[in-house]
């Protein structure tokens, strides 16, 4: 999910200034504590000359003082550390919270979760937790919602309405207009992710609702639930034949945008001649695909699907309906690209597919012809 965020503009450039603020910080601070200890190491110097004139009491007093200002060394030192080093992304105890919603709101906040890629990854039982803890917020046209430069511990998501994302890139320039937010998309994960300043100011074009998701529950469900996503889906496409040629990095950003979906035995997953907008790819089970040659004729089977397999390429690729109807042989699980994500991520491999979807209208034709003189 981190080399996906990466991808927006700016991201890089963030996390080194980010890094060389916190060093700066760190040496500062080391300083001062330095120059501290010492001042109180020569105090400490000048009262053991006298101390053969304290008395037992007085001796026990100072030895007791001493053990507390060690104690507080110790104590500055830990808390200097954890802060320069990022306190708000140490993961603590999570308790998420719980703020009530009507079922009508549950549901449009599911909904909207499902069109966005942050969200779409999580289970049904971590997407209970985050829609219970989505605060509702409603802004009015022109107010901001975030500031660049500011501060941020709030990840939004659009429930209704349009906003817009604008960037100052150079002190004293006007803002650049980046791009428009709509239902279903999401802003605001970087300063959560980078414990960093907002990178752009995003304002509402039109009345908006969003619903904020805090700090806590994004680090302990939302970005886990991202990682564990793409560890369960990096070792199925590896064995994909033709994902083999790609480097991690693609390959982690196909497994970020892939939905799972399932389907029972004897369920059709694609049906001939409907318009396709999915690119599968077979995680478990077995189907097969089937054709009619000639309306009027039965279908008749003409290629076995099995794990690692891929279909549905031929109508994204064309633009053409579906060439066949694939069906459920036992209960499978599938990984799935729509057209955008499809188009985007696997463009560099479009000639590849060109020609295995070639290869399989030849199979097909010969397939035809071949029936054609049984019959």
């Amino acid at each position: 999910m981190i080399r996906w965020l990466q991808n927006y503009s700016g991201i890089q450039s963030i996390g080194e200034n980010i890094e060389q603020t916190e060093l700066e910080n760190l040496r500062k601070e080391v300083k001062k504590y330095k120059k501290k200890y010492e001042q109180e190491d020569k105090e400490m110097e000048v009262s053991s000359e006298d101390e053969d004139d304290i008395s037992p009491e007085e001796q026990k007093k100072i030895d007791e003082e001493m053990k507390k200002r060690q104690t507080k060394k110790k104590g500055n030192r830990t808390s200097v550390s954890a802060e320069v080093y990022g306190i708000h992304n140490v993961k603590k105890p999570f308790v998420p919270r719980v703020i009530p919603k009507t079922e009508q709101q549950i549901n449009r906040i599911k909904d909207k979760c499902m069109q966005s890629f942050i969200f779409n990854s999580l289970e049904d039982k971590e997407l209970k937790t985050v829609i219970d803890s989505f605060e509702e917020k409603k802004y009015t046209a022109g107010q901001a919602v975030i500031t660049q430069g500011e501060e941020g511990d709030v990840l939004y998501l659009v429930d209704s309405g349009e906003l817009t994302c604008e960037k100052v890139f150079k002190a004293g320039d006007p803002p650049t207009y980046l791009k428009t937010y709509v239902p279903g998309e999401s802003f605001g994960e970087l300063a959560l992710l980078y414990n960093a300043p907002r990178a752009a100011t995003i304002k509402a074009k039109t009345d908006a609702l969003l619903w904020a998701l805090d700090r806590e529950c994004f680090n302990n469900i939302v970005k886990d639930a991202a990682m564990k996503k793409r560890e369960k889906y990096e070792n199925t496409l590896k064995k994909v034949e033709i994902l083999k040629s790609i480097d991690p990095y693609e390959l982690g950003q196909i497994c970020d945008a892939l939905k799972s979906c399932t389907y029972k035995k004897g369920d059709v997953i694609i049906k001939q001649n409907d318009t396709g907008d999915v690119f599968y790819i077979l995680d478990e089970g077995k189907c097969h695909a089937e054709k009619v040659f000639e309306e009027g004729k039965p279908a008749e089977k003409v290629k076995d699907y099995e794990s690692c397999d891929y279909f549905g390429e031929l109508a994204l690729l064309k633009g053409e309906p579906r060439a066949a109807t694939i069906i459920a042989d036992t209960d499978c699980r599938l990984l799935s690209l729509d057209r955008m994500a499809f188009k985007r991520l696997l463009g560099p491999l479009e000639n590849i597919l060109q020609r295995n979807s070639e290869n399989y209208i030849k199979y097909m034709k010969k397939y035809k012809q071949k029936c054609q003189r049984n019959n």
